[in-house]
């Protein structure tokens, strides 16, 4: 699945007003204005059991929506479904790992904090 096919399956069977982020470097990538939700859209080639997130990903997303009361979503899909989680409502363990430094483009390997998010706690929104 592709990016933006997620969007259009979020918009079509979720949030019917979502819209794309402003910005192609904004730290989340839609937003639906009337239900107040800022999402973050992952599509991973394989499944995975816990779906990685970093955590400058993470606080940027949960800043932002504290400061407009909307709530922070976590959409991943994999070969086997869709997943959200609300990270308003996660209390993650950071850990030190190194990761390329973007993922689009690769890059240096640098040091990243991040958590692993299972998926057995996610809202399994489609089953593939």
């Amino acid at each position: 699945m592709t990016e933006k096919a997620l969007f259009n399956y979020m918009k079509d069977n979720h949030f019917e007003d979502l819209v794309m982020a402003r910005g192609q470097m904004s730290r989340w990538d839609c937003y639906s204005p009337s239900l107040r939700y800022r999402l973050e859209l992952k599509c991973r080639k394989r499944h995975y059991n816990t779906l990685l997130l970093e955590k400058s990903k993470f606080d940027s997303m949960v800043k932002e929506c504290r400061r407009h009361s909307d709530v922070p979503l976590y959409v991943n899909s994999t070969p086997s479904g869709i997943y959200a989680f609300d990270l308003s409502l996660i209390e993650p363990e950071w850990f030190t790992k190194k990761l390329p430094s973007t993922t689009e483009w690769g890059g240096k390997w640098i040091d990243k904090e991040v958590t692993l998010l299972d998926v057995s706690k996610a809202k399994l929104l489609k089953l593939f």
